[in-house]
């Protein structure tokens, strides 16, 4: 049976008794309403550790609009059965004012620098939203302690921002896994489920404009424009709104999008379908 705890304070009390005993530390981070993405991290954690933990928050910090938070789902019986069924020692949550104690309000917490990652892409349309991230891991790292934390992929720029504070708190250690995907090569997302019937079909463009840049890539193109336009293209040829669909050199982090010759690139994509917004990333470099 999974232990369910209900605050961050036992929840570290428990991490501490597994290091205690000898036992390697797997923790997943999620807000929730859980996936066969989130569920392939679980797995994984499982299957190379000896305890597994689970955080469900489902951060206020990291909204940029009050109405998206509300409507976030949840189900934290549900999500308890599921990583039961995956084998997951101990799942936690906990209160705004639990993880930042004499916090009545997300206004009462302030939030820290999310560092050089955050520039660009993200963090020019979603204001504050890397603060937010950044804010509310460092309390579920503390909490989970020395351990191997899982992300996936698909949040790619968060990812980087997530490796930055690992590496200034010297834990934990952090294993990106691969994108998760449905059929049509669409990103599994809990935001997925909000979308109408018509803009699911729509959002499998999103797999079609990373794979046309990768396709170009693999040819032989180089030229950051060129790349850029194969999966801008896409997206219009959709009547997609466009956030961004952009390249980066993910070990050369620039605020600014590239021009020129790239040696190593990796696609990035924002849109919105309907009133649902959905990312989605891809190295083009093999």
């Amino acid at each position: 049976m999974i232990l369910d705890l209900p605050n961050p304070q036992r929840a570290a009390q428990w991490c501490i008794a597994q290091r205690a005993a000898g036992r390697s530390l797997g923790f997943v981070p999620t807000m929730g309403a859980l996936h066969e993405g989130h569920l392939s991290l679980v797995r994984h954690a499982v299957s190379h550790n000896d305890s597994t933990c689970v955080s469900i928050f489902v951060n206020p910090l990291q909204f940029n609009e009050t109405d998206d938070f509300v409507r976030y789902p949840r189900d934290h019986e549900f999500d308890k059965q599921l990583l039961q069924d995956e084998g997951c020692d101990m799942v936690f949550s906990g209160t705004l004012s639990q993880f930042f104690p004499g916090a009545n309000s997300p206004d009462d917490i302030k939030t820290t620098d999310p560092g050089k990652f955050a520039t660009g892409l993200e963090g020019d349309h979603r204001p504050g939203h890397f603060a937010g991230v950044r804010t509310i891991v460092e309390q579920l790292f503390k909490t989970a302690g020395q351990c191997t934390a899982y992300f996936g992929e698909k949040d790619f720029q968060q990812t980087l921002v997530v490796k930055d504070l690992a590496g200034s708190l010297g834990y934990p250690n952090i294993d990106v896994r691969p994108t998760i995907r449905e059929k049509d090569g669409l990103a599994m997302s809990t935001r997925n489920a909000l979308l109408r019937a018509e803009d699911r079909v729509r959002a499998g463009c999103l797999y079609k404009a990373l794979m046309s840049a990768k396709r170009l890539w693999r040819k032989g193109e180089r030229d950051a424009d060129a790349l850029r336009e194969a999966m801008r293209s896409e997206l219009i040829k959709a009547e997609i709104e466009i956030d961004y669909a952009d390249l980066r050199d993910p070990e050369n982090w620039q605020a600014e999008s590239p021009h020129g010759v790239m040696q190593r690139a990796r696609g990035l994509i924002a849109v919105h379908l309907g009133n649902v917004r959905l990312i989605d990333n891809k190295q083009l470099n093999d």
